[in-house]
């Protein structure tokens, strides 16, 4: 090699996989891999329970055969998250701002198309090629409305809020035909938080807040999917009230104790709806208990933290909504699950991201990290350089 050729993602290496290795957050990216790792051994851990449950007649699964799948599932994942995170930042915005436009007619091609799956009709496709347009809208939604809401501090006279208020009325309308409550929780949740760091007036936040309250009663009154999993989580063992999916988490869950029955050693985990996918957390603390529970919710925690004080230095207005919105998303969505597994939140059908087995979860959860990634990655050097004027503040 010649002396001033580069070294392989050295300092000196300018390519472009290169500057992206020096730019990018590697502990991010770290913290990522890893609960993508325990995620692979979590799905091998309920793969046998799964390929049990759909099992019958003329269908076979080997026991494995959920733990391959989401192995090719993460082999596309990875190439995909680190394709996206390379993406200049408004290359990034544009093409989240087309996606969330095709995403939304995917959506309303589910009520007239779509496949239905354990009594939801949620996906598009036939076979293996089946996709949820919901798990791919939600990043690039998120980074829509934060381009949208940060237009405002460029002219105040825009209509961006009620247009934001348009468009999640639109996707809560869709998805609650669906019905899947757990994702339309997502949506509105995150557009409060972003009007929030927006600055939107806090009467207008109070008259918002007063109306999903009165939003969240019709829907227990009216919208059976709500009635039913309120009154399981209120009513729980009264009268006819079912509550077996709930149950049957938290049982498994606390069967292994502190430090869990191994793995392969669990046996509850064959009786749970989902273990897979939903109920996954479960069979992590039969199985490796709940010290490893808590690694996993303290791992969840460190990636927000992360990317929040991260922020406090961003001056951009749309990369700071774009990036709270983005890594919000992905805690809360996390919170909810681990919240339902142990019997403090209503069953949402709502997987663990990285963890729960599923194609359109994984690849959409990778699309999302990009985002973070990208809108996250700094020059190491700016701030370095003699020629960079910093303002003294007098």
């Amino acid at each position: 090699m010649r002396r001033n050729q580069a070294v392989k993602f050295g300092r000196t290496d300018r390519s472009a996989m290169g500057r992206w290795f020096w730019e990018i957050d590697r502990v991010l990216l770290l913290l990522v891999a890893v609960l993508i790792s325990i995620g692979l051994v979590a799905v091998a851990a309920a793969s046998p329970a799964a390929a049990m449950r759909y099992s019958g007649g003329a269908i076979h699964y080997a026991p494995l055969h959920y733990f391959y799948r989401q192995l090719v599932w993460i082999m596309a994942g990875i190439p995909v998250m680190i394709a996206v995170s390379m993406l200049p930042k408004p290359t990034a915005r544009r093409l989240c701002l087309i996606g969330t436009g095709f995403f939304i007619f995917c959506l309303m091609l589910v009520p007239v198309i779509g496949q239905e799956v354990n009594g939801a009709r949620r996906w598009l496709g036939f076979s293996f090629a089946q996709f949820q347009p919901s798990e791919f809208l939600k990043p690039l939604f998120i980074v829509t409305l934060a381009w949208l809401l940060s237009l405002r501090a460029k002219d105040a006279s825009l209509p961006v809020v009620p247009l934001t208020g348009v468009l999640t009325a639109l996707v809560a309308v869709l998805l609650m035909q669906q019905p899947n409550l757990g994702e339309t929780v997502i949506f509105a949740a995150i557009w409060v938080l972003l009007l929030t760091l927006a600055g939107v007036p806090m009467r207008f936040l109070i008259l918002i807040g007063l109306a999903g309250l009165g939003a969240l009663v019709l829907a227990y009154f009216f919208y059976p999917v709500a009635t039913v999993r309120v009154d399981a989580f209120l009513f729980g063992g009264a009268g006819d009230v079912d509550t077996y999916q709930t149950d049957s988490a938290l049982r498994t869950l606390t069967a292994g104790g502190l430090f869990g029955l191994g793995p392969g050693g669990g046996t509850r985990k064959f009786h749970l709806p989902e273990p897979h996918t939903d109920y996954i957390f479960s069979v992590i603390g039969e199985e490796f208990g709940m010290i490893a529970c808590l690694a996993i919710a303290a791992l969840y925690m460190a990636i927000v933290a992360r990317v929040l004080i991260k922020l406090l230095h961003e001056e951009d207005n749309f990369l700071v909504l774009a990036t709270a919105g983005l890594v919000c998303q992905f805690g809360l969505q996390a919170l909810i699950n681990m919240a339902v597994n142990v019997q403090i939140a209503p069953s949402k059908g709502m997987t663990l991201p990285f963890i729960s087995y599923g194609g359109s979860s994984m690849i959409a959860l990778s699309i999302g990290m990009g985002l973070l990634l990208a809108f996250t990655r700094r020059n190491p050097y700016l701030h370095r350089s003699p020629y960079v004027v910093k303002w003294s503040g007098r």
